[in-house]
């Protein structure tokens, strides 16, 4: 798996977390994005609500289903990508970038450790194929 970036943590969700000090950017992976399919719709929290680890924060809605988006670790939303709202084709097309979901202020950054790596999410990913 090519295309998971080293510098994040990940979870066994399929989310991803870029932490910056006690800030993070919360999206979805390639692998998600990918066994969903097109992506047609993102449901964002709002600026101010605050998630407990593996709470659900959203939904992204794809031509095959809807899947929740789960939150990685505790925190408090500080910023929306309000750009999915007209562009959910973006978690397709820059899943690590442009298709970021949303920026949270972290309550607990010791959770961050109970992260898979990236070598552990690609092992994760290898072994859920296989069953």
């Amino acid at each position: 798996m090519a295309d998971t970036p080293e510098d994040l943590s990940y979870t066994k969700d399929h989310e991803w977390v870029r932490v910056k000090v006690n800030e993070a950017t919360v999206g979805i992976t390639a692998h998600a994005q990918d066994q969903l399919g097109d992506v047609v719709y993102v449901e964002l929290p709002k600026v101010g609500d605050k998630f407990e680890s593996s709470e659900p924060f959203g939904s992204v809605e794809s031509v095959k289903a809807v899947s929740e988006i789960y939150m990685p670790v505790s925190g408090t939303v500080i910023e929306v990508n309000e750009t999915l709202n007209d562009s959910p084709e973006l978690v397709n097309e820059d899943p690590y970038g442009d298709g970021w979901m949303i920026r949270i202020k972290i309550d607990n950054p010791a959770q961050v450790d109970a992260l898979l790596t990236s070598i552990e999410y690609d092992d994760y990913i290898k072994e859920e194929a296989a069953e």
